[in-house]
This record gives C-alpha cells, sequence and structure tokens, in this order.
C-alpha cells in the first residue's frame, strides 16, 4: 500500500475544532455582559425609588407646611375667645337680638318668649328679660325684674363701665324702671317700651336717660 495512503487522518476531513486560546473568553464576556445589564436595571430601580421617595417627602412637607397655618389660626381663635369677658360676651349676646319686638314680660334664658299682660301676644324682649338673657350666655343668672338685677352686683362707677355692664334708669329712689346693657362710649342696647324693638341708643346725647340715670351694676 503506497505510503501515502497512510497520511490521510480523518482529522484532516472533519471540521477544524475551535483555538482554546479564542473560545475561552466567550463565557466571560457574557458574564460580563449579564452583569453590566443587572448594574444598570439596579441603577435604574435605585433611581426610581430615590425619586418616589423624594416626591413623597416632599408632598408630606407640603402638607405639613399647608396645615400649619391653620394650627395657627384655630390656636389664635382660642386665644381670642379665652381673652373675652363676661361682660363682652352678655354685650355680643344682646346686640344678637337687635330687630326682636318689645313684649312686656317677655325673655327668658333661652332667647324671647311670650310676655304677660299686654305682652302675651308678643314673642320678644322686656328690657330685663334682654338683659337676664344676655348674662346667662356668659353663664350668670339674673332674676327677671329691674329692681333686683339693680342689687345683683357691684355698682360701678362712670369711669370704670366696660361693656356688658347693666345701666338702670328711672325710678327716683324706688327701684329703677329700665335697664340696659352698656357697650362703651355713649352707646347702649336695650328693650325700650311696647310697639318699639331691641335697638342701641346713645344714652348719653340723650336728655331724657341722662336725667334719670341711676348708675351702673356688673353681674356676677
Amino acid at each position: 500500500m503506497p505510503r501515502t495512503s497512510t497520511a490521510a487522518s480523518p482529522t484532516a476531513s472533519s471540521p477544524a475544532a475551535p483555538d482554546a486560546r479564542t473560545a475561552a473568553p466567550r463565557p466571560l464576556a457574557c458574564t460580563a455582559a449579564l452583569a453590566c445589564a443587572l448594574l444598570a436595571a439596579t441603577t435604574a430601580l435605585a433611581t426610581t425609588t430615590e425619586a418616589t421617595a423624594t416626591t413623597t417627602m416632599a408632598a408630606a412637607t407640603a402638607a405639613a407646611e399647608a396645615t400649619r397655618p391653620t394650627k395657627k389660626r384655630l390656636t389664635r381663635k382660642k386665644s381670642i375667645k379665652r381673652k373675652l369677658t363676661r361682660g363682652q360676651i352678655a354685650a355680643s349676646a344682646a346686640l344678637a337680638q337687635l330687630g326682636v319686638s318689645f313684649s312686656w314680660g317677655g325673655g327668658s334664658p333661652k332667647g324671647p318668649t311670650l310676655g304677660i299682660g299686654r305682652g302675651a301676644a308678643t314673642r320678644g324682649f322686656d328690657c330685663s328679660g334682654l338683659t337676664l338673657y344676655a348674662w346667662s350666655r356668659a353663664g350668670v343668672r339674673l332674676g327677671h325684674y329691674t329692681g333686683a338685677q339693680f342689687r345683683q352686683g357691684r355698682r360701678i362707677s362712670r369711669t370704670a363701665r366696660r361693656a356688658g355692664d347693666l345701666l338702670f334708669f328711672g325710678g327716683g329712689r324706688a327701684d329703677p324702671t329700665h335697664v340696659a346693657l352698656y357697650l362703651g362710649g355713649d352707646l347702649m342696647v336695650h328693650a325700650p317700651k311696647t310697639g318699639d324693638v331691641v335697638r342701641t341708643t346713645s344714652f348719653a346725647k340723650s336728655s331724657y336717660y341722662r336725667a334719670v340715670y341711676r348708675g351702673a351694676v356688673r353681674p356676677g
């Protein structure tokens, strides 16, 4: 057999085997690519999470800032309410009844009522009915009679009068015949007479009221 026939080898006609030096890096390249992809995804997720946290924190901060003025206003309102004197509360309650009809014997701690006698058909206040109602709003109970109210408190000088003090008029040396609530300056609020309504009056400018003024009393 010629020698050349034995020189042929099955490997000569088979596909060439890959070179180990070029085949080895491929798994490493895939691993590196996968690591890069995971790093990119992790970075994106971290960025999204951080952005969400920042937005949430900003929203919470904005909400807190928005509610803070409201709390301040509520605190300020409570502070103002605490500073009101009982007389101011009474004066305010009386002013809220402006325009309500005069009714002889009318009025209670709860508000206007039907009166008695000539006031039986009218719902409203008489002078002492208005003052007892107003002071009941301030937590002070008064009798439904001008003479009784004249003795339910301490006398106040002209220069020391404050809002809500009771002003008394008429009666000579007997019990006063009319009572009103002092507002300040020369004003009072009262229920004057049958056919009239609760109103404010400048008593210091009235020749009638100046002539029959009996003094001021602060209830409580």
